[in-house]
């Protein structure tokens, strides 16, 4: 009997040590690297306020860099209040989360099987919180100089509530409608670009022209700050795609190559064309094909190889050269080219996702068709949910506060009128 009970004990040892291997438990090398990844993030918004802030009038400088900075400050409540819970809580329907996690609660220091196996799972929130940041900033592009800035504070409190959060929901949170489709976004391809881009059409639109579009110059004031921004954003994008990766290795490598990669060779295509059609490469246009070049291989970072990261990047640097021209011939004003850059880019890499995937994946190219039609459905009913739901937000906001500022305030510049300040007083 003893023999037996001996025997029993030793084949379950093996069984008992497994499992607890099994558990959860903290890299301190991954931790590392997800808290540079968060801080390389969240630079990214001052990089993107000197970007749209060196692209505007002098008089509006000011209120464009507010109107990226303030997200930094909002939308980190909204995370914390609501945000991140219903971004990745528990939800039914594969639609939305639950209140589990309202005010962080349960997000603490201990890993989490579900997001951040080898990392605490604030670590993680944290690192979401950075992309719920920025996204709504992007927006912000196609409305500056002439949309009033508290209604754009109510606005991206409730775009982040209703729009952002479910498609992060969607994509990312494994309960996900499109994660369990199997739809890829590595870093945010139809969560942060569709999304914003696709939004922004939508409120440039609604917003209405500024005063003297297509009739006089309306010309960037400082395109030195917006080369500085482009640097700050190019150097922050490898946390947001490699950081994406979620662990120091051979995942979160490769999308650092890829992420430089693409974005060297859209920023040469766009300068290439632009030599061809106009005689000169501007810096706007070497700026302009760079982030390009970096939202297109975004959904791609961690599923293509270099080969992928090339063909992504030509690709970025043709079709969102085009695409910018688009608002002259149809008469629209995207004020800094959102849609264009970040809205037609986001949908350029999520589809050629489907193509060129290699890695953990297979695309068209490799015989994954049914991968590339997944890409496509993802993006569509981005688009179709992200439009819907901006205009109704837009809509109610102009019927009670009012969107746009009055005639006066607009020329003479929203820094006075509506900060009391000016950028520069040389």
């Amino acid at each position: 009997m003893r023999r037996v009970a001996f025997c029993l004990l030793i084949t379950l040892i093996p069984f008992s040590l497994a499992f607890a291997q099994a558990q959860p438990s903290i890299n301190k090398a991954d931790t590392v690297w997800l808290l540079i990844s968060s801080a390389l993030v969240l630079l990214m918004t001052p990089g993107l306020a000197l970007f749209y802030g060196g692209m505007v009038r002098e008089k509006n400088v000011l209120n464009t860099i507010m109107m990226s900075f303030i997200c930094m400050v909002l939308i980190t409540l909204q995370w914390i209040a609501i945000g991140y819970s219903l971004a990745f809580g528990k939800g039914s329907l594969g639609i939305i989360g639950n209140f589990q996690h309202i005010f962080f609660h349960q997000v603490g220091l201990s890993p989490s099987s579900n997001y951040a196996s080898s990392v605490p799972l604030l670590a993680f929130a944290l690192f979401q919180m950075m992309f719920a940041i920025i996204t709504p900033a992007l927006i912000s592009g196609a409305v500056v100089e002439r949309m009033k800035f508290s209604s754009y504070l109510l606005f991206i409190l409730l775009w982040a509530t209703f729009v952002y959060d479910p498609v992060c929901f969607w994509v990312w949170n494994k309960g996900g409608w499109l994660y369990k489709l199997g739809a890829l976004d590595f870093a945010g391809g139809t969560v942060v670009h569709i999304n914003a881009g696709i939004s922004a059409l939508v409120a440039a639109i609604l917003l209405g022209k500024r005063r003297g579009f297509l009739k006089e110059n309306i010309l960037p004031h400082n395109i030195s700050l917006t080369v500085i921004g482009t640097g700050l954003l190019w150097f922050g994008w490898f946390g947001f795609n490699a950081g994406s990766a979620l662990e120091a290795g051979k995942l979160s490598t490769l999308a650092f190559a890829t992420t430089h990669i693409a974005c060297a060779t859209a920023a040469l295509v766009w300068t290439m064309l632009e030599q061809i059609k106009y005689g000169k490469p501007s810096t706007i246009g070497l700026c302009s094909g760079a982030v390009a070049g970096l939202v297109a291989i975004t959904p791609a970072a961690g599923f293509v190889g270099i080969g992928g990261a090339i063909a992504i990047g030509i690709g970025a640097g043709a079709i969102c050269f085009y695409t910018v021209t688009l608002k002259y011939r149809l008469g629209y004003d995207d004020s800094l080219d959102v849609f264009g850059v970040h809205g037609i880019g986001g949908l350029w890499g999520a589809i050629a996702t489907g193509i060129f995937a290699s890695v953990g994946a297979k695309g068209l190219l490799l015989g994954g068709f049914s991968q590339f039609c997944k890409q496509l459905l993802a993006s569509a009913f981005t688009i179709i949910y992200s439009g819907a739901m901006t205009l109704v937000i837009l809509k109610i906001l102009d019927l009670t506060i009012g969107l746009r500022v009055e005639e006066e305030e607009e020329v003479s510049g929203l820094d006075l009128e509506l900060h009391g300040e000016k950028g520069y007083r040389l």
